[in-house]
C-alpha cells in the first residue's frame, strides 16, 4: 500500500505543473515578539490566495486520470474553494458549475469568474450555504457530474498535505511546532498525517474560531456533530460540522491541543500584520498567528511554523475589523443611555467625558410621553482604564445607562 507521505509528494510534484511552492518566510517581528524562530507558510500567496487550489488540483487530476470522460465538476462554496476549483477547471479545460449563496460578496463572485473564465458557470442559489449545497448536490446528480468537496475527500486531503511536504523541504531543520487553522479539516488532516510519518517529533496545535469550534465539539463527542450555531465572521473556517474523513485523521488529537480564539481578537492580529508587516490576511488566514498569544511559554526558543491559509480579504470589511479589534481591546464601548428631557442634560453628560474620550456614535430618540429620551452612544478612548473613570462620573451624575458592548443580541441589531 502506498504510504500517505508518498501520495503527498506526488501531489506536491503535481502542484509544480501549475504554480511554484509558496514561500516559507521567517518573520522577524513575530520572532522577536515571542522569543522564538517563527516562520510563516504563505498560502495567501498562492495563485488564488489560499491553499484550496491544492486539493482541487489533486482531486480533479485523479478524477480525470480515472474517468477522462467526466463532463462537469460541481462545487458549492462562498469563497476560497470556489476560486480554487474555477482556476483548476480552466487549467484542465474542463467545465465547472459553481454554486454560491445569493448573499456572496460581489468581489468573490467576480474573482471566481475571472479565475474560471469560459470554463465555469456560477449559479447563485439560496440565502444560506445549506440551501446552496443541497441545490448543488441535486444538480450534480441530475447532470452526472463529479461533486468536489471542499475538505471531506481523500484526494483533496492529499492535495492539502503538499503544504507539509513543502515545509519540510524548505526548512533547514524540522520544526518544533506547527500551528494549523481548522475549518472543515482538510488542511489539518493532510498536514497531520504527513508530519506523523515524516517528522513525528514535530508538535501540532490546531486553531479554531471560538464561534465555529467544530473540531473541539467532535473531539468531545467522539464523532463529528453539527454545531447549533456558527459565527460566520471567520468565513474561511466557519464550518458547522467537521468532515467525516478529516475527523478520522484528527480523532487521536488531545483536546488540549486545540485552541479556540475569539473572533474579535483575530481582528487585532489582522490589523497588526497589515500595519506592521504589510501582509494582507483574511480572518481564517490570521488564526495560526493569533494563537501565538496563547502559546507564549510553549513557543519560546522553538522553531515554529504558522500556516497563513488565505489572504482573500475584502477591504470593505476593514472598518468592521477595526471596530471589533477596538472592542476586544477595551478601547471602544457602546451604551444605551437614559437622558433626562431637561435643558442642560446633554451638557452634563458631555462634561462626564474625559480628555481622551471621543463620541463615535450618537443616536437620540425623544419620547414625547416620557420625561427622558433613549440614546445609543459609542465611546472611543485611548486606554481601557478610562472607562472606569467614565462609569464613576456617570454614576455620580445620576445617569442611568447599560453597557451593551458584549450583548450579542442587541449588537446584532444596532451595531
Amino acid at each position: 500500500m502506498t504510504k500517505f507521505t508518498d501520495k503527498a509528494h506526488s501531489a506536491e510534484h503535481l502542484m509544480r505543473t501549475l504554480f511554484p511552492a509558496t514561500p516559507l518566510q521567517r518573520n522577524d517581528h513575530l520572532s522577536e515578539l515571542y522569543g522564538a524562530d517563527i516562520w510563516l507558510k504563505r498560502e495567501d500567496l498562492s495563485p488564488v490566495r489560499s491553499y484550496k487550489i491544492r486539493g482541487a488540483l489533486n482531486a480533479m487530476a485523479k478524477v480525470l486520470a480515472k474517468t477522462p470522460e467526466t463532463n462537469v465538476f460541481v462545487c458549492a462554496s462562498a469563497g476560497n474553494h470556489a476560486q480554487g476549483v474555477a482556476f483548476v477547471c480552466r487549467h484542465f479545460g474542463v467545465n465547472g458549475v459553481i454554486f454560491m449563496p445569493v448573499t456572496t460578496p460581489q468581489q468573490k463572485i467576480d474573482k471566481t469568474r475571472i479565475f474560471g473564465g469560459d470554463n465555469v458557470e456560477i449559479r447563485l442559489v439560496g440565502d444560506y450555504f445549506d440551501n446552496t449545497l443541497a441545490e448543488a448536490m441535486r444538480f450534480c446528480s441530475d447532470a452526472g457530474g463529479h461533486f468536489l468537496s471542499p475538505f471531506d475527500d481523500l484526494d483533496v486531503i492529499e492535495g492539502q498535505a503538499s503544504v507539509a511536504a513543502e515545509i519540510v523541504e524548505q526548512l533547514s531543520s524540522l520544526p518544533d511546532l506547527v500551528l494549523l487553522p481548522v475549518g472543515g479539516g482538510g488542511l489539518s488532516a493532510g498536514v497531520t498525517q504527513y508530519l506523523h510519518d515524516a517528522s513525528p517529533q514535530t508538535r501540532i496545535r490546531y486553531v479554531e474560531p471560538a464561534g465555529a469550534a467544530s473540531l473541539t465539539a467532535a473531539l468531545q463527542a467522539g464523532v463529528p456533530i453539527k454545531l447549533d450555531r456558527v459565527n460566520n465572521f471567520v468565513d474561511g473556517a466557519a464550518v458547522a460540522q467537521i468532515g467525516r474523513l478529516t475527523f478520522d485523521a484528527l480523532k487521536p488529537t488531545p483536546t488540549d491541543h486545540v485552541l479556540t480564539v475569539p473572533e474579535d481578537r483575530i481582528c487585532s492580529t489582522i490589523l497588526q500584520m497589515l500595519n506592521v508587516e504589510g501582509v494582507v490576511l483574511e480572518p481564517a488566514g490570521a488564526l495560526s498567528i493569533d494563537a501565538l498569544k496563547d502559546l507564549r511559554d510553549e513557543v519560546k526558543g522553538k522553531t515554529v511554523v504558522c500556516v497563513t491559509s488565505g489572504g482573500n480579504f475584502d477591504f470593505e470589511r476593514l472598518p468592521e475589523v477595526k471596530e471589533r479589534s477596538q472592542r476586544y481591546a477595551g478601547l471602544k464601548k457602546y451604551f444605551l443611555l437614559r437622558l433626562p428631557q431637561r435643558p442642560g442634560a446633554l451638557r452634563d453628560f458631555l462634561e462626564a467625558l474625559g480628555p481622551e474620550d471621543d463620541i463615535a456614535r450618537f443616536e437620540y430618540m425623544k419620547k414625547s410621553a416620557r420625561n427622558f429620551g433613549s440614546v445609543l452612544i459609542g465611546i472611543e478612548t485611548r486606554k481601557p482604564e478610562n472607562f472606569e473613570t467614565l462609569y464613576a462620573q456617570l454614576d455620580a451624575g445620576g445617569f442611568v445607562y447599560s453597557d451593551i458592548t458584549n450583548d450579542e443580541t442587541i449588537a446584532e441589531f444596532v451595531l
